[in-house]
């Protein structure tokens, strides 16, 4: 069997279970969310919540082992996905939990690049306002019990990911846990990014149009 078969085996794999992993992604993005959003959740619904976002975390290890199957090259496919295995083994240690996050992230990333080829706007916005919605959930889980945070609700957090976001950078708002401040550097560098992309874009639109007045 040629690579390139290997190859499609995988995409028309990642083709089927596209959709399903994305309910699934919703379904970890609300369990993980939910206890961070309400503190004071009954036992029974925490423990059950937990229990989804697990669920939902083998399934992303059980999709990543069928990719790895289906690779014709299997360590190498699984050091060119290097961070797919990172998303899934890292966060079981408790101090990386933030990076469950970034699961949602990235089968978001899986579906929508391929969905919005082109489409660069929209696929800008789009990551601005998931990182700064997840950055917040994960900025608020990290800091609201430490020692003299300043970002304690939903509210804080959201202000703090939007300018984080932007580069604006007001300041009243910051983290003090190093989890904090590592979600910080990773909407630094989503911000700086997303800011190139829509400077591109103007720019572009701008020789266009000079062009076509020319």
């Amino acid at each position: 069997m040629t690579d390139e078969t290997h190859d499609d085996r995988v995409r028309a794999w990642e083709r089927h279970s596209e959709v399903p992993l994305l309910l699934l992604a919703v379904a970890f993005l609300v369990a993980y969310a939910w206890p961070i959003l309400d503190p004071r959740l009954e036992p029974d619904l925490e423990t059950t919540l937990t229990a989804v976002s697990w669920t939902v975390w083998a399934a992303f290890a059980i999709d990543f082992g069928i990719r790895v199957a289906l690779a014709k090259h299997r360590a190498s496919y699984a050091r060119r996905h290097w961070y797919d295995v990172a998303l899934i083994a890292l966060p079981m240690l408790r101090p990386l939990r933030l990076l469950r996050a970034l699961a949602f992230a990235r089968i978001l990333n899986r579906t929508f690049t391929r969905n919005l080829a082109g489409r660069v706007t929209t696929y800008v916005i789009g990551t601005a306002l998931a990182a700064c919605a997840l950055g917040a959930i994960a900025v608020l889980d990290a800091e609201r019990d430490a020692p003299d945070a300043n970002i304690t609700s939903i509210g804080d957090a959201l202000w703090w990911a939007t300018t984080t976001v932007t580069t604006v950078g007001y300041g009243d708002r910051f983290p003090v846990t190093t989890e904090g401040r590592l979600i910080a550097v990773a909407l630094m560098v989503v911000g700086i990014a997303v800011v190139g992309s829509v400077t591109a874009a103007v720019a572009a639109w701008l020789v266009a149009n000079v062009e076509r007045e020319a």
